[in-house]
């Protein structure tokens, strides 16, 4: 005896197919051509109001990066540049010789990226995988010790460098930046390796794969799109530091992009276009960076969401 479709759906729900509880049990999904809500042009404004609100101050940037003094002076910041003006762009090229800056920015920001997440891997998996004694109490102290200020770290620090010789480096703010990162990314992955399935570890110990094979094979290629958001997080964070680089590195030669356009006011005071300038050309390689990972960082960040 065979039993029909419309049969076999009754009896896996329980009810026939064509009855009120059948049709309650199906889902309701929105057609692609249906009509959007009252509630669905309030949250479409709502987000373009805040995608305007986020991009403005870069819209002003833009707009006083190719505008004269006098035109600036005449016609306000909000207006639009009567002719291109690049001297502002020149003038700040050549004073601070960015090509120098923005190789140390991306040389300390790439480090510091690169060696952070090396060791907050090694940290996570040794607390959270590995369970070492006092796990807990290492990644409170680890998280303690992130929330400290910089401001606090400056005197011990600078202490230690001139002690060492290594003031006036880049590899003292790349040392810095790395425990700073790696603290943070330890905490974090902590708590992801905390929860790493059980059985996959005792599957590949099964087939005699040590620690290091397990760390590298297995966990390793797992957690590649969290590692990928902590790699780009690290190195647009780093990019931006400017209390430590302005500390520990005072010759023209090691400065950073932002220690740069800092150093160019004050006794050298700029006019305002060409502060604008000056902040363009440290925003577009941020923002190069951010687009051309855009697509990695979107994939780590909804990684987690998809099981």
């Amino acid at each position: 005896m065979t039993t029909s479709t419309l049969d076999t759906t009754a009896i896996v729900t329980g009810t026939e197919p064509g009855s009120r509880a059948a049709r309650k049990k199906r889902p309701v999904s929105r057609r692609p051509g249906a009509k959007k809500t009252a509630g669905d042009w309030v949250v479409l404004g709502f987000a373009i109001l805040i995608g305007l609100l986020i991009a403005a101050p870069i819209l002003l940037i833009l707009l006083n990066s190719f505008k004269s003094p006098s035109d600036y002076a005449s016609n306000g910041p909000l207006s639009v540049p009567q002719s291109l003006y690049t001297d502002g762009i020149v003038a700040f090229w050549e004073r601070v010789d960015f090509p120098v800056k923005l190789w140390n920015s991306i040389f300390i920001s790439g480090v510091v990226a690169l060696g952070a997440v090396a060791i907050s891997v090694l940290n996570a998996f040794a607390l959270g995988i590995g369970r070492v004694k006092g796990r807990t109490w290492i990644v409170v102290l680890i998280l303690l010790a992130n929330m400290l200020p910089q401001e606090v770290l400056l005197y011990p620090l600078y202490f230690m460098f001139k002690e060492v010789g290594l003031y006036d480096n880049t590899w003292s703010v790349i040392i810095i930046f790395i425990v700073i990162q790696s603290a943070f990314g330890t905490y974090l992955l902590a708590s992801v390796y905390g929860t790493f399935p059980k059985e996959v570890l005792e599957a590949a110990a099964l087939d005699g794969a040590g620690k290091w094979r397990i760390l590298t094979s297995v966990v390793f290629p797992i957690s590649r799109p969290t590692l990928s958001v902590l790699l780009i997080f690290f190195f647009i964070w780093t990019w931006n530091e400017f209390l430590i680089p302005l500390t520990f590195l005072v010759s023209n030669a090691n400065q950073t992009v932002p220690v740069a356009i800092a150093s160019l006011q004050g006794d050298r005071l700029m006019d305002v276009t060409t502060t604008s300038a000056s902040a363009l050309l440290g925003l577009i390689p941020t923002l190069v960076f951010f687009l051309i990972f855009q697509r990695t960082l979107t994939r780590g960040i909804t990684a987690g969401a998809v099981k």
